[in-house]
């Protein structure tokens, strides 16, 4: 795997690009420069979690025939302010489901893919508590 990044300005303003020539843009805390011109690299990590976890999720869905619609995942991330750097401590996710989906199996999915399958969760382990919630909403 082999990512590239590339300075876009005279402050911190990056554009990420992977192998495939998909880009992502980064910016900086506004503190060091930042212009709000991309997104922060906590936060982008957040992303990834969660993006790494529904991933996880709707393939296990899949192999259960649940008929998942839709999915949306909401991440809250806590930071030890009294740390340098300040890291997460505790990180929440909350998946918001749509479909006719037996909850015991999304409950199933996503503790498999936090607990288990999710890469990203497991580089966090040790340094932040994550917790999930879910909510499944029937179609319209």
């Amino acid at each position: 795997m082999k990512v590239t990044l590339q300075r876009l300005n005279d402050a911190v303003h990056f554009e990420g690009k992977n192998e495939d020539g998909n880009t992502i843009q980064i910016d900086g805390n506004p503190n060091f420069g930042g212009e709000g011109k991309g997104v922060r690299p906590m936060q982008l990590l957040l992303m990834s979690l969660a993006g790494c976890s529904s991933m996880d999720v709707v393939s296990l869905l899949t192999k259960m025939r649940q008929p998942l619609d839709d999915i949306q995942v909401e991440v809250n991330g806590e930071r030890d302010t009294s740390e340098v750097p300040p890291v997460f401590k505790k990180i929440h996710l909350k998946f918001f489901l749509k479909g006719n989906l037996d909850e015991e199996k999304v409950a199933k999915a996503i503790s498999k893919s936090v607990d288990k399958y999710c890469s990203v969760a497991r580089m966090l382990e040790g340094k932040a508590e994550i917790t999930w919630g879910f909510e499944v909403r029937l179609p319209s």
